[in-house]
């Protein structure tokens, strides 16, 4: 039977990837994090997906990671950045995807799953070093020595990163063709109960909606001000 394990944010790459992995899998374990993150709307967005494709199980992981204080999703004594610039932007958890992908290994482990879905792309890298595929392989090299079951030849896990090389329209176009519902999703950075529009990962979800000529079915706060990508 093939298992696999979906890391299930809520926002529109994991939701694409859930769908994928449904199409292509037995079975489909989601895990979600809640971390402290001021954008945890996503989490009501990934329940709501996880039941939609009937996943075997969903855990949400309560973390603390308060001590990471440098980084505007955690602090909201930070202000989030709004325009793109060419150093690190203050929007990066350091080591999340790293963190992330080790309690999807434990969790594959357990549920024998050979799979692990990761929703990122290299295209939008934005500064974020943990969505490039060096990390990536790496990160799997260090799982398939780490998992006993796969140290000891019984399987190995393999982490599926389907829109490394993607850009986000593209990643858009095949989610449509997959009947993807994206008016649950949620992509913004900040914590509101209507998007932003202007926020970095905004920018992103509406550039790929234009560019396919589609209107976003979320709703924007301050329309007026929404980036015209």
């Amino acid at each position: 039977m093939r298992r696999a394990v979906i890391l299930l944010s809520g926002g529109m790459d994991s939701v694409t990837a859930l769908a994928l992995a449904a199409r292509e899998n037995e079975e489909v374990y989601a895990l979600s994090f809640y971390y402290g993150q001021r954008h945890s709307k996503e989490l009501e967005c990934a329940r709501w997906q996880a039941k939609h494709y009937a996943v075997k199980d969903h855990a949400l992981i309560e973390l603390d990671l308060s001590f990471i204080n440098c980084s505007s999703l955690l602090d909201k004594n930070i202000a989030i950045s709004k325009e793109e610039t060419d150093s690190i932007p203050n929007t990066v958890v350091p080591g999340r995807n790293m963190i992330f992908l080790s309690y999807a290994a434990a969790y594959a482990e357990i549920k024998k799953a050979e799979k692990i879905y990761l929703g990122v792309s290299q295209l939008d890298y934005s500064g974020y070093v943990d969505c490039r595929e060096p990390f990536v392989k790496a990160m799997e090299i260090a799982i398939n020595e780490g998992i006993t079951w796969c140290a000891e030849g019984q399987g190995k896990i393999k982490v599926e990163v389907p829109f490394m090389h993607m850009s986000k329209a593209d990643e858009l176009k095949l989610g449509n063709l997959l009947g993807v519902d994206y008016s649950k999703t949620w992509t913004c950075y900040t914590e509101s109960e209507q998007a932003c529009g202007v926020c970095p990962s905004c920018r992103l979800r509406l550039k790929a909606f234009n560019q396919l000529g589609m209107i976003d079915p979320i709703a924007y706060k301050n329309k007026e001000e929404v980036c015209k990508c």
